[in-house]
């Protein structure tokens, strides 16, 4: 019983005591807001990437891709059983996009991707994604009328409202120049009426010339005459040589944008916008596509060498994962169509070629085994496809996240040994303190083992204490995290993280019991340990010395 009062004591009556307990406080309540806040982007990231990337692809890089991908279907369906719960062909390749904007033509990198819109969404979270609620429900590649995430005020007119206001502007743009064609016209027969009257008179000039180049009193040209009558030709011309554009007749069926549309493409939501700040300093995006805008698509053939095909499509949705990576490249379209223009279709088979096949597995399917099945199914020496799972895919980036995140745990629980140290300190002060209370205790009897209990109980006391008011520090800072950073920014002026480049509206955080259990129990386990010397010392020093000493 003495040893728990007299740790009690000096825990109140020392205010060495208290820094230490600060300081063991502080480096709990630290790890824990940065574990849960690197878990939080963690598993945000994750789950995104995861959102587009099935379980498992096996793909091959060849340009031409996977001429008879039912046989493969078949051959994963019967190796993996009733773990696979969807599977869907694509066709993935590198493409150029051009767009007008303003008049004039950009053009970009994009991932072109084929997809197939009955089974691609059984693979992947993509139809979630889409800005449409009936794209969230079923891809169909169809414009719609309106309704594009109507809150977005920026993205508004979008669709077949967007499509038919731009083509009535386009009308009444080209009505404009036919009747500036028309003017030009007019012009041009008053100017010819005029110029004939003036060539009736040139013959007698060209006497008057001749006479005078006959006495040699001017050099003229012999073409002056060719030229002027080549110039009063080029007037007498008609309204091109006044720069007005004459559209050509067209032949055959006239596309009617207006009332038609190409075939539907679906583009990341960064390929047609960007998103920066407006002169108040909001998050703004700025959209220099719309639903409902025709653009123009670059990709190679399936031929070889392969050629560049050109092909035009009508923008009929925007896909917004939130990664930039994948929003400011990924096109998708349907993969018949992508399948008939590149020339993947067998004619005799009429069987189309793929590049990848995409399985997603059941929740309760191994990943890494069912991997590694389809890896003794398809060898890459006789095959020429490779199985990846999305770890697999995104490899460098997830091992990057785990690096920082293990170096930054690494160097809070520095924070933590450097409170263990500091109790080292005060233990060993309080050691050569207590010199005359540690021999008084040994010779009433007190054993050595009761005398280093004390320090011992003493540093559970400050390790407890310190790591129990970090957990509950850490915790409040943790479920107040934004409230806290709102009130960062009003003081700094200057926003916690920017969401034009993180996209969160909110700091995602997640907080696991374990990572609280360890972090507490190791900030006591350091207590302890500083704890450990300082209590041998005091538990060896012999009754007599330590009273001659006083």
């Amino acid at each position: 019983m003495y040893k728990l009062l007299l740790c009690w004591r000096y825990l109140k009556t020392r205010w060495i005591a208290l820094a230490s307990i600060v300081s063991v406080t502080l480096g709990v309540a630290t790890m824990i807001v940065v574990n849960s806040v690197m878990d939080g982007f963690t598993s945000q990231m994750q789950d995104r990437m995861h959102g587009i990337l099935s379980d498992l692809v096996v793909e091959t890089r060849s340009t031409n891709g996977i001429a008879e991908p039912n046989w493969y279907v078949d051959r994963i369906r019967g190796r993996l059983g009733d773990s696979v719960q969807g599977i869907t062909t694509v066709v993935t390749l590198p493409a150029m996009m051009t767009f007008h904007h303003n008049g004039n033509a950009h053009t970009q990198q994009i991932n072109l991707i084929g997809i197939d819109k009955e089974t691609y969404a059984s693979v992947s979270d993509f139809s979630k994604y889409l800005l449409h609620p009936d794209n969230k429900q079923k891809l169909d590649f169809v414009l719609k009328q309106s309704g594009y995430a109507p809150e977005r005020e920026a993205l508004q007119p979008a669709g077949w409202e967007h499509r038919t206001r731009v083509e009535t502007l386009k009308k009444a743009r080209l009505s404009e120049m036919e009747r500036y064609r028309l003017l030009q016209e007019k012009i041009s027969a008053e100017q010819r009426q005029q110029i004939a009257s003036d060539v009736a008179t040139l013959p007698s000039t060209n006497d008057e010339v001749s006479t005078e180049a006959t006495n040699g009193d001017a050099a003229v040209s012999p073409n002056t005459t060719a030229s002027a009558t080549d110039e009063i030709n080029q007037l007498a011309a008609g309204p091109s040589s006044f720069g007005a554009a004459t559209p050509s007749a067209p032949r055959g069926h006239v596309f009617d944008a207006a009332n038609e549309q190409r075939i539907g493409i679906v583009l990341g939501i960064g390929i047609g916008s960007v998103r920066g700040r407006d002169s108040d300093g909001k998050v703004k995006d700025y959209f220099f596509i719309r639903p409902g805008d025709d653009v123009s698509v670059a990709f190679p053939n399936a031929g070889s060498p392969p050629r560049a095909i050109d092909e035009m499509f009508t923008v009929v949705d925007f896909y917004e994962s939130k990664m930039s990576e994948y929003d400011a490249t990924f096109a998708f379209v349907p993969i018949e169509a992508l399948q008939r223009a590149r020339g993947m279709i067998d004619p005799v088979s009429q069987q189309g070629a793929v590049t990848s096949i995409q399985i997603k597995l059941k929740p309760d399917a191994d990943l890494q085994v069912a991997r590694d099945a389809l890896r003794d199914e398809f060898p890459p020496a006789e095959s020429y496809v490779q199985v990846n799972s999305w770890r697999d895919t995104q490899g460098p980036l997830l091992a990057a996240v785990q690096l920082e995140t293990t170096i930054l745990n690494i160097l809070l629980f520095m924070i933590i040994a450097v409170a263990g140290f500091g109790i080292l300190a005060t233990f060993f002060m309080i050691v050569v303190e207590k010199t005359r209370d540690i021999g008084v205790l040994k010779s009433l009897g007190a054993p050595g083992t009761g005398i280093a209990s004390i320090f011992l109980g003493y540093g559970v006391l400050l390790g407890s204490v310190g790591s129990g008011v970090g957990v509950v520090c850490g915790l409040l800072f943790v479920w107040n995290i934004n409230e806290i950073a709102r009130v960062l920014e009003w003081v700094t002026g200057r926003e916690v993280f920017d969401p034009t480049v993180y996209y969160f509206d909110t700091i995602p955080t997640i907080l696991h019991p374990f990572m609280i259990v360890w972090v507490s129990v190791g900030a006591v386990a350091i207590a302890i340990l500083a704890s450990v010397l300082p209590s041998i010392r005091a538990a060896r020093m012999h009754p007599v010395e330590a009273l001659r000493y006083e």
